[in-house]
């Protein structure tokens, strides 16, 4: 997964790229003084090649395909265009609409054998004596890992000349990896999801397990604080287990820490002390859904059940510019971190027990991959521990980032 990340991020990079010339040239074909006709061409290529890209990356279905056709016939600059699936023409943009089925089975062979081929007039079989059509350039489309998912297919009117021939081999190019972000961030979403899932079969077990023993403790001895308790408990689960969205807000994920935190107060009484620095104009902030909730609880788990005495966790949300900058520290039992870059690295084997630190070096990898597969490299935690110092773990996380919203 980190090859195609990295992928992704130089794609994202070039679209950077590509944007700010879009811009340059737009402002250049305002101004017809200043703009040449080669400038006003490239911005033309870049601006239907945009146009293209953004049903292409949705995937490759009927809807997407009829909507990226016709942008796709303009930059091959055929009579014709029809992109084909590996069982049925998904459209077909311009002319050759009744030659539907000769494209069809061309392109199946296409696909089959993974070469491009061009079709003679003969090669279509065509009985009409009005029939426009005279040629097609069939070309594979590659997705990810070089898998040929379909074909596109350019219609002319006369015989496919190497300029068309050319120009369909480099739009299939172009299309296919198009078609290979839409799998690649496919992937990412079933990732997240299935990052999410481990990080609840993580967190459930034992505070579930020792919420409700907490909440038995009251129920004889004081019945409005069980029932209070059993509240908190119930929209605590509601919102860990929720169904949907891969984002959220700071304000929800701190609602939810604060139930959690709560319950944890009713098991550990006095020794449990909490401070909370949170500035109002960064509640808004989107992030990653259960990525602050998981460092709260280690704070908890690891760092203070097992300290005598009283112990301190400090939540802190402060504005920085273009980012909210997030930390959860503790002055509990801390770790070697020795041990801790070892235990991330053997995540294989870690199972989570309560005994052991396997557990938080779950929480903590899980949470870190997640934060650099949505942001960025330069976005994942830092973690400052020691033997008997505490941990302080910090995140950054962007206050505006492109994809990223949370769900209503």
């Amino acid at each position: 997964m980190g090859g195609n990340l990295s992928a992704v991020i130089g794609v994202f990079s070039l679209v950077t790229v590509l944007t700010a010339a879009l811009v340059a040239v737009g402002r250049l074909r305002g101004r017809r003084g200043i703009a040449t006709p080669g400038q006003r061409a490239t911005y033309e290529v870049l601006h239907t090649a945009g146009l293209a890209a953004e049903p292409l990356r949705a995937g490759l279905n009927p809807t997407n395909a009829a909507k990226a056709a016709r942008h796709l016939r303009t930059l091959v600059g055929a009579e014709g265009l029809a992109l084909i699936d590996t069982d049925e023409l998904l459209a077909l943009d311009g002319r050759g609409a009744h030659h539907g089925e000769q494209l069809r089975a061309a392109a199946q062979k296409v696909v089959a054998s993974e070469r491009s081929t061009v079709l003679a007039e003969s090669e279509l079989g065509c009985d009409r004596l009005d029939c426009p059509v005279r040629g097609a350039v069939v070309a594979p489309l590659a997705g990810a890992e070089g898998r040929i998912v379909g074909a596109l297919v350019a219609v002319t009117d006369g015989v496919p000349a190497p300029g068309l021939v050319q120009a369909t081999l480099e739009t299939a190019h172009w299309a296919g990896s198009q078609l290979a972000l839409a799998e690649l961030d496919s992937s990412r979403e079933r990732l997240a999801r299935a990052e999410v899932r481990a990080l609840r079969a993580q967190i459930s077990p034992h505070f579930i397990y020792n919420a409700l023993t907490a909440i038995g403790s009251f129920v004889r001895t004081d019945p409005e604080r069980a029932r209070e308790l059993i509240l908190e408990f119930a929209e605590f689960t509601r919102y860990s287990f929720r169904a949907h969205g891969e984002f959220t807000t700071l304000a929800e994920e701190l609602r939810s820490i604060d139930r959690y935190l709560t319950i944890e107060r009713a098991r550990f009484g006095d020794r449990l002390q909490v401070r909370l620095q949170i500035a109002p104009e960064v509640l808004p902030v989107t992030l990653p859904f259960l990525c602050l909730q998981p460092l709260v609880e280690n704070a908890v788990r690891h760092g203070l059940s097992r300290k005598p005495g009283t112990g301190m966790v400090s939540i802190e949300a402060r504005d920085a510019g273009a980012e909210c900058h997030i930390t959860v520290e503790d002055d509990g039992v801390g770790m070697d971190p020795g041990t801790l870059t070892a235990g991330i690295a053997e995540l294989a084997g870690a199972t989570g027990d309560p005994g052991d630190d396997s557990g938080q070096h779950v929480g903590l990898s899980n949470v870190d991959e997640r934060l650099r597969s949505v942001f960025g490299n330069g976005f994942g935690l830092v973690v400052e521990t020691d033997l008997g110092s505490g941990t302080k773990v910090s995140m950054r996380v962007p206050k505006f980032h492109p994809g990223v919203r949370a769900s209503s």
